[in-house]
């Protein structure tokens, strides 16, 4: 399975890990992604380190412009997150071919269940094939200490 999908335009979906710029999602998650404010590079590497990544880079200049995270047991589940898409490009269906991207990538696996939370982007996750939870009653999460 090749690690590098060319999408329409001037970009390319990559979850090749030694492409990544750890120091650029790094800034833009802990500055400027409501989830993700105050993240230290620290936890932010191990929370790379831990998952399957997805990069996407500007064709021309080799620089990443999006990134997204699952983490999953390749088995059953996978909890799609941490998506953010630069400033300067949105608008373009990064956000959308990305999701997508993901979700083929997933797909051969067989999982149950693809998890992911949002704030405001139900529509990108839409177009990949995402919906709301049916059943959000059997959910639970564990509270912070």
């Amino acid at each position: 399975m090749s690690d590098t999908i060319v999408i329409p335009g001037e970009y390319e979906i990559s979850s090749d890990p030694a492409r990544l710029d750890p120091a650029r999602i790094h800034l833009w998650l802990s500055t400027d992604a409501y989830w993700a404010l105050g993240r230290s590079r620290e936890q932010q590497d191990r929370a790379i380190a831990g998952s399957l990544n997805f990069g996407v880079y500007d064709r021309a200049s080799g620089e990443l412009v999006a990134y997204a995270r699952v983490v999953t047991d390749h088995a059953t589940f996978a909890y799609l997150c941490d998506v953010y898409v630069d400033r300067a490009v949105r608008g373009k269906g990064l956000g959308t071919a990305l999701a997508g991207a993901v979700r083929d990538r997933l797909a051969p696996l067989g999982l149950r269940r693809v998890l992911l939370a949002t704030d405001y982007a139900h529509g990108v996750y839409e177009k990949a094939g995402f919906a709301p939870i049916t059943d959000p009653e059997k959910w639970m999460a564990l509270k912070p200490q």
